[in-house]
């Protein structure tokens, strides 16, 4: 029997919270150089190993709002020069950029009529920054849901992450080592299942050793040993003492990266690293499968389980107060079609403020970070005010 082709889409996500660059600098400056280098390594790593390595990073709308910004570039000077590493990742072919909602929300928990431009959005960032647009989208979280599908398509995207464990195949066979096609009310894209047991592995330590033995023992025994087998693991790239490890030998990029990537060099390795931009391209998938409404730090078998994000009732009462605002700002778009022209002001910043309300970090810590969330509610809410003041204003006028 020949041996199984296995082909590694290896992903890290890389996302800072609005103002955490600087709050972090501010407050902890070691953790803060710790985290900057994570960014600088990844794209250190691709260019070293430009012949073998093939390595996809997702970077939020918000993060690189902050990255180039000029009050943080020049904090950060004496620790990196961030304009020159933002420039290598431009001109790293073989790094595959992929987008995510600009200010990383929970998408299912959010307003559905917010999710168009959190997305449209944190496209339009990849491609200014990086010179190309993101053809794959990665849920923050990996919070999906099948009705995302339309407003991923209308922005351009081309696939999108899934976790696996919330892959359900039309055909009833479990093989998460294989692309599907999803559809939702006529609309479809491609889903790539990200490997949980494997991810948590690459978030947490592991050397080649065990990655080549695991991968082939899996692929051998996976339900389509005679196809293509294509292996997509994910992890966050700057968290955890695996990724912020100064001594590089130690850490994700010396201990496993390095001696990986030296072995797919000499021909040793039987795991091919790809793009999924170039995969996709030459195994363009037909199997249709359904994914399940939920996240990937959440159980195997729980569907609709956002409980790390509205698990307290202070959670569930500040994502309800974002839903409500997000309303009243619909609303007044609706019933007063000249309202960016009357307040114009009032309006954008009560946008940019529900918007940064949605970010999933705001929930991620129990109630720790809801004052986070409340810090931007408030002022929106009084923008809102603001605005209907004027629409008011503006109609008595018209009518006078």
């Amino acid at each position: 029997m020949a041996q199984t082709q296995i082909f590694h889409a290896l992903g890290l996500h890389m996302h800072q919270p609005p103002g955490n660059l600087r709050l972090l600098f501010e407050a902890n400056p070691q953790e803060a150089e710790q985290i900057l280098r994570c960014y600088e390594r990844a794209v250190r790593y691709a260019e070293r190993y430009a012949d073998v390595a093939r390595l996809h990073v997702s970077f939020s709308g918000v993060l690189l709002e902050q990255l180039l910004d000029p009050a943080i570039v020049d904090l950060y000077r004496p620790v990196l020069d961030i304009p020159e590493m933002l420039e290598r990742y431009r001109a790293a072919d073989n790094i595959e950029l992929l987008g995510l909602g600009y200010y990383h929300p929970i998408f299912p928990l959010i307003p559905c009529l917010d999710w168009d431009e959190q997305i449209e959005r944190g496209r339009a960032i990849i491609g200014e920054v990086f010179g190309r647009v993101p053809r794959g989208f990665w849920p923050p979280e990996l919070a999906f849901s099948m009705e995302m599908i339309p407003a991923l398509v209308r922005a351009g995207y081309e696939y999108v992450i899934v976790d696996g464990v919330h892959v359900r195949p039309a055909d009833g066979v479990n093989d998460t080592f294989r692309p599907y096609v999803a559809c939702h009310n006529g609309v479809c894209i491609t889903i790539v299942p990200c490997d949980r047991d494997l991810s948590n592995a690459q978030r947490q330590g592991l050397n080649p050793d065990w990655l080549r033995d695991e991968l082939s023992w899996r692929a051998k025994v996976s339900p389509r040993p005679d196809e293509a087998r294509l292996v997509t693991t994910w992890s966050d790239g700057e968290n955890g003492g695996w990724f912020r490890q100064t001594h590089e030998a130690s850490g994700f990029f010396g201990y496993f990266f390095a001696p990986y990537m030296e072995r797919c060099r000499d021909g040793d390795d039987p795991i091919t690293p790809v793009l999924l931009g170039d995969y996709l391209a030459q195994q363009r998938p037909t199997a249709r499968a359904q994914v399940q409404r939920g996240s990937w730090n959440v159980g195997m078998a729980c569907q609709d389980d956002f409980s790390p994000w509205i698990g307290s009732e202070r959670q569930r009462r500040a994502i309800d107060e974002v839903h409500r605002l997000s309303e009243r700002y619909w609303s007044l778009c609706r019933s007063h079609p000249d309202a960016h022209q009357v307040a114009s002001e009032a309006l954008a910043h009560a946008r940019r403020q529900i918007l940064e309300a949605e970010t999933s970090c705001f929930l991620s810590w129990g109630d720790a970070w809801i004052p986070h969330l409340q810090a931007r509610i408030r002022p929106a809410a009084a923008a809102l005010d603001a605005a209907e003041a004027a629409l008011r204003a503006h109609s008595s006028l018209s009518g006078a």
